[in-house]
């Protein structure tokens, strides 16, 4: 026995399901970018070489800096906003 199932997809939907990767991409893609940073330009972290650096100085790298803000974005800020999103997109149907 065969079941034809069929499946409409609105374009709103596709258009939240688009929001939703996108928002969800905007913390990993961060991070990548901090450590490609780091890769590509390594003289600009000072724990490869610390001499005379103090402890902040060696914690607050630029590079560092964008892949942490990458991780607080994909923690802080994207997980609460995909569940809104969500739920905004259960509501709708």
């Amino acid at each position: 026995m065969e079941t034809p199932i069929t499946r409409h997809i609105t374009a709103t939907a596709v258009a939240r399901s688009t929001r939703a990767r996108a928002v969800s991409l905007i913390g990993p893609t961060t991070v990548a970018c901090g450590l490609i940073w780091a890769i590509l330009q390594p003289y600009r972290l000072t724990i490869l070489h610390p001499r005379g650096q103090g402890v902040w100085w060696l914690l607050l790298e630029p590079p560092l800096l964008v892949a942490a803000a990458g991780v607080i974005f994909a923690l802080v800020v994207a997980r609460p906003l995909l569940t809104d999103l969500e739920a905004h997109n259960a509501a709708s149907r």
